[in-house]
């Protein structure tokens, strides 16, 4: 099983990372939703978005002040100076693999750039937290530590989450929380 989610979780790192060279100005949120969708077919696994409670596409692209979910569009044109969110979902022979990735589009403002260094510190700040006989809760912990130490607030509506043979398992993971 642990084999089965490594695979489809590599498949996701691929096709983020195939995906982060095809955002430009000028490409509609649709064609990286399009574009995905073919790159995980080709490694032999399914979306695992399109159609998980009606959701429309294989992709989800957020851009800017959009948290998560953006749904992927023909009128949804990337602009220079855009922070654009990729969440991406396969399923391999029936294990899930989820992750998301952040990119800034062309030039973005010197405080784009600062959240953005800060909340890749703050999750590798988590990480370090992740160790055997730990707690999820002092991962949550020194997330929120970290960026609340460098100035910033956390979105407390939405949680990391553990996959598997669902795409939405225990454990929840907050940014945020008590140790």
């Amino acid at each position: 099983e642990i084999k089965k989610i490594a695979r489809a979780s590599q498949v996701v790192a691929k096709v983020l990372q195939a995906l982060k060279e095809k955002v430009k100005p000028g490409v509609t949120t649709k064609e990286l939703d399009l574009f995905s969708e073919k790159k995980i077919l080709q490694e032999g696994c399914k979306s695992a978005f399109r159609g998980y409670r009606n959701f429309p596409a294989t992709l989800c692209v957020s851009i800017n002040d959009e948290v998560v979910h953006g749904i992927p569009s023909e009128k949804r044109v990337i602009q220079e100076g855009d922070v654009v969110g990729l969440d991406l979902g396969v399923i391999y022979d029936g294990f899930y693999g989820d992750a998301a990735l952040t990119v800034p589009v062309g030039e973005v403002p010197k405080k784009t750039l600062r959240l953005l260094e800060v909340t890749e510190a703050a999750l590798y700040a988590g990480i370090r937290q992740a160790k055997v006989g730990g707690r999820v809760t002092d991962i949550s912990h020194a997330i929120q530590v970290y960026a609340e130490a460098e100035g910033y607030s956390l979105v407390t509506e939405f949680v990391g989450h553990g996959i598997g043979r669902a795409l939405h398992e225990d454990p929840q993971v907050p940014n945020f929380g008590p140790p």
